[in-house]
């Protein structure tokens, strides 16, 4: 006996924002949700700046262009937060 498993894309349709967590709400129904602190840019950045957004690439991600961040389905989807920067030695 042969087992297909079609693989789904991860798409993200809407999104929501606390003072805590990024909640992404799927196209296939699915909500999923990742600590704000996986994003330094978010957790810096005003209420007004995280309510600014667009999704982008048909539902693959989320841009906030005042602060410069995007955030994918498939990094929240595998636990996959955003590193700051290294500040360079002089």
């Amino acid at each position: 006996m042969s087992t297909a498993v079609k693989l789904q894309e991860v798409r993200i349709k809407d999104i929501s924002i606390t003072e805590d967590t990024i909640t992404a709400y799927l196209v296939d129904g699915r909500i999923i949700s990742v600590p704000l602190a996986w994003s330094w840019r978010l957790s810096e950045a005003t209420p007004e700046q995280r309510g600014n957004y667009e999704i982008i690439g048909d539902g693959e991600g989320v841009h906030w262009p005042e602060i410069d961040e995007d955030i994918s389905a498939e990094g929240m989807i595998y636990g996959i937060p955003a590193p700051r920067p290294r500040k360079l030695s002089k």
